[in-house]
């Protein structure tokens, strides 16, 4: 029998998770019910913010970001190239303009040095948010970006799917992704190859009540309850969106968010158990580069292929590897390529970003996977370059 495929990414679940499922199953409520509170309260203590809104997926957490900042049409916000279509459509979705930030061509980051230069090209439109990406669950150099959106007038909004678990140290402190020191918001998701999982669901952690406040009634169609009004009465002073996450979801949720010191540590160890084997393949093959300041759970274990000296295409790699029975993926095409942004902005010059997606490959990493299977990857990985390092 052939041996299973490995997969770019895979869930994690067990036992106990299924059981969690089944008790809310068993219980009063499916949809908007006490297990959604548990697990934004739960969350929030994990990565340290003051508050968590639970909602439908990442793409509701950034589109609920947006409203909750009251993003109007014509102003614009900053989203770097290498990311997933989400992070600029967010802003689409309320009618503002996306700037592109180029990225660091090693790691895929938004920079300092990128956002300066996005921001010089505002062309006279107001900057109300920059939305960072801590891609692969690298975390960028929040007290610099912050720095630089301040002055422009604008917030961090952190995107930060990737990186829950992730911690970084800016000089002599430690701090979580989530704990929005140097933002106004930060938007996870936990789609089933993230690092805990729900099936679909995302979270908004804020630190501002008003902002939280706005986030709850925006993902429930915005109704509110007016204070000392009637039990059944509601009004709808703007429309909102059915956002909610339902008990169901956050059941799954609070069981893996107990599991996230296990999975953070597996995924450690076989980041580094990666970063062993594929030495001996440098300079042909490099993981993506890790800031000094960080320490992440990495949801992504990128590489950087450099294919014309290999004498292979991506696609050539890509087959071979699933040949082999080894899944991968590429983690981005840049936004500003797609044909919508293109016909919105034209041909963007973007050189960080162009060199970042002409050589990342995104390799197995979950936490179910052996200690073998990294040796298997690296191996096949070996093959599928014609055996050169």
């Amino acid at each position: 029998m052939a041996d299973p495929m490995l997969p770019y990414g895979r869930q994690t679940i067990e036992d106990d998770d299924i059981a969690a499922v089944a008790e809310a199953l068993r219980g009063d409520f499916l949809t908007t019910g006490p297990t959604v509170e548990a697990f934004e309260r739960a969350f929030a203590e994990t990565v340290g913010a003051r508050h968590a809104v639970a909602c439908a997926n990442g793409t509701a957490a950034l589109h609920l970001a947006m409203l909750a900042l009251d993003v109007k049409a014509g102003e614009a916000i900053v989203a770097p190239s290498i990311t997933f279509l989400a992070t600029a459509n967010c802003a689409r979705y309320v009618g503002a303009e996306v700037v592109f930030a180029d990225v660091d061509p090693e790691s895929g980051l938004m920079t300092p040095a990128t956002l300066a230069e996005a921001i010089g090209r505002l062309q006279g439109r107001r900057l109300r948010a920059v939305l960072p990406v801590h891609l692969r669950g690298d975390a960028v150099d929040l007290p610099a970006l912050a720095g630089l959106a301040e002055a422009a007038g604008a917030v961090l909004v952190e995107d930060a799917p990737h990186a829950v678990g992730t911690t970084m140290r800016f000089g002599n402190t430690t701090e979580a992704v989530g704990d929005v020191r140097h933002s106004a918001m930060a938007t996870f998701s936990f789609h089933p190859v993230k690092t805990i999982a729900t099936g679909e669901g995302g979270m908004v952690t804020t630190n501002d009540p008003a902002l939280a406040e706005r986030l709850r009634i925006m993902r429930s169609h915005g109704m509110v309850r007016p204070e000392g009004a009637d039990p059944w009465w509601y009004e709808m002073p703007e429309p909102g969106f059915n956002y909610r996450l339902p008990d169901i979801l956050c059941a799954l949720g609070l069981s893996q968010l107990k599991k996230l010191p296990r999975f953070a540590a597996r995924r450690r160890a076989l980041a580094a158990a990666y970063r062993e084997a594929l030495a001996p393949l440098a300079p042909l093959v490099r993981p993506a580069a890790q800031p000094a300041w960080s320490d992440p759970v990495l949801h992504l274990m990128t590489v950087l292929i450099d294919f014309d000296a290999a004498g292979r295409s991506r696609r050539d790699v890509v087959e071979a590897l699933k040949a082999r029975g080894v899944g991968s993926q590429v983690h981005y095409i840049p936004v500003h390529r797609q044909p919508y942004y293109r016909e919105l902005y034209g041909d963007l010059d973007l050189p960080g970003a162009e060199a970042w997606y002409a050589r990342c490959l995104s390799l197995p990493l979950y936490p179910g996977m052996a200690d073998s299977d990294v040796a298997k990857v690296v191996s096949a990985l070996h093959e599928a370059l014609g055996g050169r390092a």
